[in-house]
């Protein structure tokens, strides 16, 4: 079957209370999808994020975002009065996430001391459901927050930092209110998410998640298991993850994730890896793993320098992982971001899993007619995109690009207007053999550089991006319905 879909952030729907949530806005989405003809929608990762607002730096890879539960749904059931919702903020086209943050937690707290006695049955069972992660995640929450919010690393009192048999439980009775406050907002998080699917999967769309290969510094997934990391006595990381030096970066990029003790996890035959994704297959439908070139050979700095231009890459898992994850796992649908430097043993790693790798139509453009990238050049089994969360919009590329470049989209697309770039682009993409194709909302909606995602290597200022309301229209819905019944993609039923 062709595929298509659109790539578009829970944060970025237009639900009120300053970000977007799981709630009507969100299935307002799924029927805008099917009205349009498309099966997809991604996502990027959905997990508690932390420093700078990255999704792909989170304090948890197994738990859900608060800030994307939707709170109307605890006003309807009477934990929340319709004056204690937060209001709208000051740019609807962007996410504070200070205020957001400040206010959510406030309106929280609230439909928990008033929810926490109903609930109490049905958050025990959730509890017991997911043990293997979620209650060192809310003791890891309360005492964070107990200590003001620092890394753990930082913690002033060294047992519960190292995780000492008598401090966990002394703190598990300090802290009890807070961690059952941890626990309800994942309970909530669980519910809608999966009533969200639900309705998605009701309308013929597949919901396809992000994974970040590397788990943050500051994170329960390091704190709870340091032995499956290279850390030193102090739980600080010895070596680091990034990517080398290139034409986009000079420096590098320093991501600062923790390096995984890959020969420990394989004597523990993978089973955070295997626990891992078996979360992700319960929540998507597909999953893309970010950075998959890592498995096969990744990139690693020794802690303390300054950029990634001194480093020296290491052979990650490879087939070893795929095995098991195949035996485990044999339904799980993956992705494999494999954008970057494939190394011969990626290219035989992808060969093995046959896992669609990903085109981005943007870096065709560069050199001449035989670039991977170019529609014409895609293999069925791939993921083709006009651009990611990563790079700037089809839009504020196309009005920075060389001479040669629009040249050669001239060419390529056979148009002779810059005008009509934008219309040329998605068809051409969804008209290429690719089995799926996705397109940033962005791009959809023809927006500039002031709509990007994400800059890597530079931290604030990102992952800001609102939907307006009413800008997915049914005339636009009309108009991308018409280009998937001409290029025979996606959901074309009614």
């Amino acid at each position: 079957m062709r595929e298509s879909g659109i790539l578009l952030h829970i944060t970025s729907l237009p639900s009120p209370g300053g970000i977007g949530t799981l709630g009507r806005e969100a299935r307002d989405f799924c029927d805008f999808l099917k009205s349009s003809g498309m099966n997809i929608w991604q996502v990027l990762p959905v997990g508690p994020t932390g420093y700078g607002e990255s999704p792909y730096q989170s304090t948890s890879s197994f738990a859900g975002n608060p800030m994307l539960i939707d709170l109307e749904e605890l006003a309807e059931a009477g934990y929340l009065k319709p004056e204690e919702l937060p209001g709208e903020t000051d740019d609807p086209a962007q996410v504070d996430f200070d205020a957001v943050r400040r206010e959510k937690d406030r309106a929280l707290r609230l439909a928990y001391g008033r929810a926490k006695d109903d609930l109490r049955g049905e958050m025990d069972a959730f509890t017991k459901a997911e043990k293997k992660w979620l209650p060192d995640y809310a003791l890891f929450m309360a005492v964070k927050g107990h200590f003001g919010g620092g890394m753990f690393t930082k913690w002033p009192a060294e047992g519960i930092k190292k995780r000492n048999k008598e401090d966990i439980e002394l703190y598990q009775n300090v802290l009890a209110d807070e961690i059952g406050y941890q626990i309800f907002q994942q309970y909530l998080f669980d519910r809608q998410w999966k009533a969200l699917k639900a309705y998605a999967n009701g309308r013929g769309i597949s919901l396809m998640g992000d994974m970040p290969i590397y788990a943050a510094e500051d994170s329960c997934d390091v704190w709870a298991a340091p032995e499956l990391f290279l850390l030193d006595s102090e739980l600080h990381p010895t070596k680091v993850a990034g990517v080398p030096p290139d034409y986009f970066c000079e420096d590098g990029q320093l991501w600062g994730n923790p390096i995984y003790n890959w020969k420990r996890m394989r004597k523990k035959k993978y089973a955070w890896w295997i626990d891992r994704l078996r979360k992700a297959g319960t929540m998507y439908d597909l999953v893309r793993i970010d950075h998959f070139i890592g498995f096969g050979n990744y990139y690693a700095v020794d802690a303390g320098l300054p950029n990634a231009r001194i480093g020296k890459w290491e052979k990650g898992p490879g087939k070893d992982l795929f095995k098991r994850i195949r035996k485990q796992l044999p339904d799980l649908q993956i992705v494999a971001e494999d954008l970057g430097v494939v190394s011969k043993r990626v290219a035989k790693l992808l060969d093995f899993t046959g896992y669609p790798g990903m085109k981005i139509m943007t870096f065709g453009f560069g050199t001449d007619e035989t670039n991977g990238n170019l529609p014409e050049n895609y293999p069925k089994n791939c993921v083709a995109y006009t651009g990611t969360h990563d790079n700037d919009t089809l839009a504020a590329w196309y009005i920075s690009a060389s001479d040669s470049e629009r040249r050669l989209v001239k060419k390529v697309l056979k148009i002779n207007s810059d005008q009509e770039m934008q219309d040329a682009f998605l068809t051409a993409l969804f008209e290429s053999r690719a089995n799926r194709v996705i397109v940033p909302m962005q791009d959809i909606l023809g927006l500039g550089a002031e709509a990007r995602m994400n800059r890597p290597g530079t931290v604030g200022g990102n992952w800001l991006w609102r939907m307006r309301p009413g800008e997915a229209t049914k005339k636009l819905s009309k108009k991308l319905r018409k280009l998937n019944e001409q290029s025979k993609r996606g959901n074309r039923t009614t």
